[in-house]
């Protein structure tokens, strides 16, 4: 797996200064990415597909559909941008993301273990909270945007906007509840920690507001945040 904080690919950073550059509304985006972005048919999960994607075992392609209890995985030098319902979904080069749907006597309205890899995601607070799961963390999100890299160490999240209950799997002092307007206060969540420290403050990585414009875009929403017009390379506060 890639290392957390490993030089992003040269792809993810032409399709961010396209993003900033605001190409997706000229022919240039259909030359360099494809289709510019709107709200996906309800008939369609993908966006994009690069390098190998497999969906429940099965090679993915641009008619495939992800249900809401299907399996996505990517492989090296690959990622994923799909929708499933009204969630929407970058998946990173060597991530694995199996989702769960809720037993009806859970308050969680839609739930996914993330085995490994990267991943940003939006949702919508409108339709119940998400259960997210990794190796060593439990994470309830109420609405909107989060960014997460899961190894078997230790978990990254940033809470871009909303509200997240965060707690260590095997440290059940080790917890905290962050409500977030932009990036406010990303965490790690490790393995090896004195008991009640497992959760601890991390940097902003890896992760972009012109991605969140993206994936909010293929479920016909916005980012609830000003969007800046220049390239954004960190947030726009101290930690």
């Amino acid at each position: 797996m890639p290392r957390f904080d490993n030089v992003e690919d040269p792809r993810r950073r032409l399709l961010v200064q396209a993003l900033a550059a605001g190409l997706f509304s000229t022919g240039a985006h259909s030359a360099v990415f494809g289709t510019p972005p709107s709200k996906l048919s309800k008939k369609q999960s993908f966006y994009r597909l690069r390098g190998s994607v497999l969906v429940n075992g099965d090679e993915a392609g641009m008619k495939t559909r992800v249900a809401d209890d299907a399996t996505v995985e990517t492989g090296p030098n690959s990622e994923a941008v799909f929708v499933v319902n009204d969630k929407a979904f970058i998946l990173r080069s060597d991530s694995k993301l199996i989702l769960e749907p809720p037993k009806k006597e859970s308050r969680f309205r839609f739930a996914m273990r993330f085995v490994a890899g990267a991943m940003l995601a939006v949702s919508s607070s409108k339709r119940g909270p998400t259960r997210l799961n990794t190796n060593i963390a439990t994470i309830g999100i109420r609405g909107s945007g989060y960014y997460v890299e899961a190894d078997p160490e230790k978990t990254y999240f940033c809470m871009c906007y909303g509200v997240a209950d965060i707690a260590a799997t095997h440290d059940p002092d080790s917890t905290e509840t962050v409500e977030a307007s932009h990036h406010d206060k990303p965490l790690y969540i490790v393995g090896d920690a004195q008991p009640g420290k497992s959760v601890q403050p991390g940097p902003f990585i890896n992760h972009t507001d012109q991605e969140l414009q993206l994936i909010e875009t293929l479920v016909g929403r916005e980012p609830p945040f000003v969007f800046p017009t220049d390239a954004y390379d960190s947030p726009r506060r101290d930690y």
